[in-house]
């Protein structure tokens, strides 16, 4: 079979591979029908965060499964489903306590796609092997277009957590998203706002294009460089860059709650200390636990009209799906649908 494979920044082509069969009674294996590009692969493909040549990439996935495990029990063979980009087991301590992209039975961090430890190949593929199928695998709701929902399979399940559980604590609350290398997380951070009835929410950014798609979610766009108009209660650090992640700290009122959603890929990263103990603000960071958030970013699509293909996709055949990642476009997505 065919798998989605990093040659090097600039390239990435269909290798062969070994098809895979169930590991376990435990596993499924599912036939990806679309494909999402995320912010991560643009990093990849781009040579901005690191990856070994030969590596499979590609995490962001919906598909139907073949085959399940005898072991297998809630999800069967037809069903469409989401893949969560990270192994997550469902018992250990950290699986119980929601924290699934740190599982503690699997190799740390370890995912599809990521050039993380495992072998586990990439959702990238014409067949995925899925371990722990029952507590991974999300079915898709019913009537819902894959197409339509690719969005919300990662990237907006990684922006869910930057702002939901804020809001949920702090309800109406402002809140400021800083656009930047995490593109697509960014301005999904912000229509995720919007929906959950944030009091203000503004997008600032320095890109035209990002600052109307933003806005296509109800977002106030504020173009950078620039000041911003105000301190908020929350805050999501989309940027990237070590000045923007002091700009947002800054715009962070006492007490505030600040989530940063990119990697700052630098061995260290300052940060002004002093204003942030004074303030007693919150600075979150790290990879999303993407299998406990796709539940409740699927119920924000159903009940308060959540739109993750309100970002504008340039959608490829699946075959085509190497050029898909190589695209300079926002966003993009392969399909066999």
């Amino acid at each position: 079979m065919r798998q989605l494979t990093f040659v090097r920044p600039g390239l990435v082509e269909w290798r062969e591979a070994a098809t895979p069969a169930l590991a376990s009674a435990d596993a499924a294996l599912v036939r990806p029908t679309v494909l999402g590009r995320c912010d991560l692969d643009v990093g990849f493909v781009r040579g901005l965060a690191p990856m070994a040549a030969g590596e499979p990439i590609g995490h962001e996935m919906i598909g139907e499964v073949v085959d399940v495990g005898d072991g297998v029990r809630h999800v069967r063979p037809g069903q469409r489903v989401i893949a969560p980009s990270q192994i997550s087991c469902g018992i250990c301590r950290n699986c119980r306590r929601g924290f699934t992209g740190r599982c503690q039975t699997v190799p740390f961090a370890a995912g599809f796609g990521m050039g993380r430890p495992g072998n586990y190949g990439c959702a990238a593929a014409d067949l995925v092997g899925v371990p722990f199928a029952d507590a991974m695998l999300v079915p898709l709701p019913a009537g819902a277009d894959p197409v339509a929902m690719i969005g919300a399979a990662d990237m907006a399940a990684d922006s869910w957590r930057a702002v939901a559980p804020q809001l949920a604590e702090r309800s109406g609350a402002s809140v400021l998203v800083m656009g930047g290398l995490a593109a697509v997380i960014g301005i999904y951070a912000a229509g995720l706002a919007v929906a959950l009835g944030a009091g203000r929410v503004d997008y600032a950014d320095d890109d035209p294009v990002r600052l109307a798609q933003a806005a296509a979610y109800g977002a106030t766009p504020i173009t950078l460089p620039g000041d911003l108009p105000m301190m908020y209660e929350i805050v999501v650090d989309a940027c990237g860059t070590p000045e923007t992640l002091i700009q947002a700290i800054r715009a962070t009122e006492p007490e505030g709650l600040l989530t940063s959603v990119t990697i700052h890929l630098r061995d260290t990263t300052p940060v002004p200390m002093l204003d942030m103990y004074h303030k007693g603000i919150v600075l979150r960071t790290g990879r999303a636990n993407v299998r406990t958030n796709i539940p409740p970013t699927l119920d924000c699509c159903h009940a308060h009209g959540f739109r993750p293909n309100l970002v504008e996709t340039r959608l490829y055949a699946f075959d085509d799906a190497p050029a898909a990642w190589m695209d300079d476009a926002l966003r993009t997505a392969a399909s066999r649908v």
